[in-house]
């Protein structure tokens, strides 16, 4: 079975809950639709749960977020097929699978485009405090280039699965009132605008903004753990 929920920022009792209602194995997935928080501290504070995890009889597919380290920039991550795309995996926690950007991966015969990253419009906070913040956090222009190239041959994808949203569905209603609007750089979601537009999808999932919300074939999840589409 496969299931999928929002951000868990280190926290992960929705998806214990889960294993331990559903009597989940290793073979089954829960896809994470970024800011897992897997990988944030990059030191024993990290190890420490991804032990923890590694022990949870569930796969971890986790997005690209903005409030995480990139895999491929940590060392000890490596690459390997996973659902016809790559991701990244360490040895010592094969449960722990982070996508590659750009990947289409197939889940129940559904094609699956993955898009992470976002704006963080906490930077400024978490740099003052010293706290994580990454320049990487956004698709970069090249990358934005390749999956504009390989969409062409692949109009007809099922779903896609991405941390923020289309900037036209952006959740006015649960924007943060302290943050000055202006200063937010949205070219994620204005590039996620442009998929959106070119791709015939059936579903598109998203996190990021801790709302679970519906509209039109978009789904916002945070709380909510769901059955993936079968």
């Amino acid at each position: 079975m496969i299931y999928i929920t929002g951000d868990t920022h280190r926290e992960f009792t929705k998806i214990l809950f889960l294993v331990f209602q559903n009597k989940t194995t290793y073979d089954d997935v829960i896809i994470i639709l970024g800011d897992a928080g897997i990988n944030y501290y990059n030191d024993n504070i990290d190890n420490q749960l991804k032990e923890q995890l590694s022990k949870v009889p569930i796969t971890f597919f986790c997005i690209h977020g903005n409030h995480e380290k990139r895999p491929q920039t940590i060392n000890t991550y490596k690459e390997k097929k996973f659902k016809d795309g790559i991701v990244y995996y360490e040895d010592k926690y094969p449960n722990l699978l982070f996508a590659k950007d750009g990947e289409i991966y197939n889940f129940n015969n559904h094609k699956a485009l993955v898009i992470g990253g976002a704006y963080s419009v906490d930077k400024e906070l978490r740099l003052a405090n010293g706290y994580g913040w990454w320049k990487d956090e956004q698709p970069s222009e090249e990358l934005k280039k390749k999956i504009l190239k390989k969409i062409k041959d692949n109009k007809d994808i099922d779903i896609v699965l991405s941390h923020t949203c289309p900037y036209k569905y952006l959740p006015r209603e649960v924007f943060l009132p302290n943050i000055e609007q202006s200063k937010v750089d949205y070219s994620t979601e204005q590039f996620l605008d442009i998929i959106e537009e070119n791709v015939n999808y059936k579903k598109w999932y998203c996190g990021h903004f801790h709302i679970d919300k519906k509209i039109d074939k978009i789904e916002f999840l945070f709380d909510n753990v769901n059955v993936f589409d079968k």
